[in-house]
């Protein structure tokens, strides 16, 4: 196997406050092959989106350090302008809320063929035709007409789908979704998974896939991330995921979801707490105070947790890594049912 598309290695994001330095995102490492997804699962405030924003150099006023490579190019440290000829022609993002990323004032297609005129100085007509037929490729009818409207008269998922032919329009290598179901109803959000897994798979493309729903995860990707507090706390493949999640954390967001062998008035088991205070860090695991397998350790194990900061550490062949000195222990007797997404089909893999 070649060198991966994208290699991100020892990233860290700090933002200056008035309060002190944020950490947001801390010593993480990833890699994204060709043809293949990421998931980048967590709760809010994890690192996902600042990771991503990261990768597409969007950070203003932001201290950003580490390594990030894109088929083999060094992205930290370039300037803006070299940064602006990447973005949408080797590297394009989808952002969460369409509505907002779509400018108001000027029609979808202009705005799709405006992005594919910076990158290719195509005349006009051809930037008009290349909208035209990016927004049929990504299944709106009657494109040549939908093109002349303003964003205000498409829907949530048709606007979705614009932003995906926008992204698409000049063929980029890696693509990154932030949150890109956000909002949407689960028929929509099935549609939207089930574009960009056939984009992907006609196209080659490298995907990340920011999520915080389990399920999405489930559908699409191949490998996951799972973050935590700004770090990593495992990665492995969807499916060893699944089966046999080796960090509490990820063991907890599995508990959290509803299951098919559930009895009808059994409650959702939370996790407890709240994530950590990125402006304080403590020295120990950061999801020490709420692990139930620290808190049922010994003195000596409960002490470790809260002194010693555990590091990603591989567990057997392949991908799989967590962050936990309990890493692999308490792992459930059954293993936990992958939750679905409505009624998206399954991801090529």
């Amino acid at each position: 196997m070649g060198a991966p598309l994208l290699e991100v290695r020892d990233l860290r994001v700090t933002f200056a406050t008035p309060r002190g330095p944020v950490r947001a995102v801390d010593s993480l490492a990833f890699t994204v092959e060709t043809g293949r997804t990421l998931g980048i699962v967590g709760e809010s405030g994890s690192g996902k989106s600042v990771t991503s924003l990261a990768v597409m150099g969007l950070h203003r006023g932001a201290e950003v350090g580490g390594s990030i490579a894109l088929a083999g190019q060094e992205l930290t440290g370039l300037s803006e302008k070299e940064l602006s000829r990447l973005r949408g022609r080797k590297m394009a993002m989808i952002f969460q809320d369409p509505l907002s990323s779509l400018h108001p004032y000027y029609t979808v297609g202009e705005q799709i063929a405006e992005h594919f005129r910076v990158h290719f100085k195509a005349g006009r007509a051809a930037a008009r035709k290349r909208a035209v037929d990016m927004l049929g490729e990504v299944g709106i009818p009657e494109p040549a007409r939908r093109a002349g409207e303003y964003p205000h008269q498409f829907s949530g998922g048709m606007r979705q789908r614009a932003m995906i032919a926008m992204a698409l329009a000049c063929e980029p290598d890696l693509l990154i979704a932030d949150e890109p179901t956000t909002a949407l109803d689960v028929t929509v959000q099935a549609q939207i998974l089930e574009l960009i897994a056939r984009l992907q798979q006609e196209r080659g493309l490298g995907v990340v896939m920011i999520t915080h729903d389990l399920g999405v995860v489930a559908r699409v990707a191949h490998e996951v991330l799972v973050m935590y507090g700004g770090r990593a706390a495992e990665q492995a493949c969807v499916d060893e995921l699944f089966a046999d999640p080796a960090h509490p954390y990820t063991r907890g967001l599995l508990d959290s979801l509803p299951r098919l062998d559930d009895a009808d008035d059994e409650p959702l088991r939370a996790i407890p707490g709240s994530p950590p205070s990125l402006l304080t860090p403590g020295p120990g695991c950061a999801f020490a105070p709420r692990c139930g397998l620290a808190a049922a350790g010994t003195p000596d194990q409960r002490g470790r947790c809260a002194t010693e900061r555990p590091e990603l550490r591989p567990r057997g062949a392949g991908p799989r890594a967590a962050a936990c000195h309990f890493a692999g222990a308490g792992a459930p007797a059954s293993a936990p049912t992958a939750p679905s997404t409505a009624t998206a089909p399954e991801a090529t893999r």
